[in-house]
């Protein structure tokens, strides 16, 4: 009986199956070889780079570079070509062609040529309503640039005189500063072209 139940228990001991046992698998040299060389990258990265004296600013710009430009100081310099990218190019674009149907060009423009007493009012005050430009009408509104300076002003003036095909001679601080007094007590823009004709009988 005893070497039956002996014969049993080692019969089901065989039908079992080994505790199973987890292996040591190294990581592969390759693996580690780019991880060692990856860290020592790093690490020189830092060490040559330049030092950032603004970090919260990111890219080393500084506060003056993100200012933008600043207002012309009386007497200075004024850069007509970069006032009117920044104010006037999104509307009558950098060729100064416009938008069919839409603005106005300035490239060819009469208005813009032509008197300059109409144009500097033009830039003070704005434009709404029709108006014909190089024999195309167009309905619309400019707004009043009275913000800017006398100087920026005649700067953009003088810039869309004297680009692409127009060649009229430069316009002066002075006359911007004699419309801006002559019409203080002007609020709104001109009500279209009638309304700058009339400036010329005056």
């Amino acid at each position: 009986m005893a070497m039956n139940d002996r014969l049993r228990d080692r019969d089901a001991q065989q039908r079992e199956h080994a505790d199973p046992e987890e292996s040591i698998r190294p990581i592969p040299l390759l693996a580690v070889g780019v991880t060692l060389a990856m860290v020592v990258f790093g690490v020189f990265y830092i060490f040559l780079s330049e030092p950032l004296d603004h970090s919260q600013l990111g890219d080393q710009r500084t506060v003056a570079d993100l200012s933008g430009p600043a207002r012309s100081a009386a007497g200075a310099a004024v850069d007509g070509k970069a006032l009117f990218a920044a104010q006037c190019a999104a509307c009558h674009q950098a060729n100064g062609k416009g938008l069919p149907g839409v603005f106005p060009p300035l490239d060819g423009s009469e208005w813009v040529t032509g008197d300059t007493r109409v144009l500097a009012n033009i830039l003070l005050h704005g434009i709404n309503g029709e108006i014909t430009v190089a024999g195309t009408k167009y309905q619309g509104a400019m707004p009043a640039f009275a913000q800017l300076s006398d100087a920026e002003l005649a700067g953009v003036a003088s810039y869309i005189r004297s680009s692409w095909s127009n060649q009229a001679e430069a316009v002066e601080a002075g006359l911007f500063e004699r419309e801006r007094t002559a019409t203080a007590d002007r609020k709104t823009p001109f009500e279209g072209e009638a309304a700058l004709h009339a400036l010329t009988q005056e």
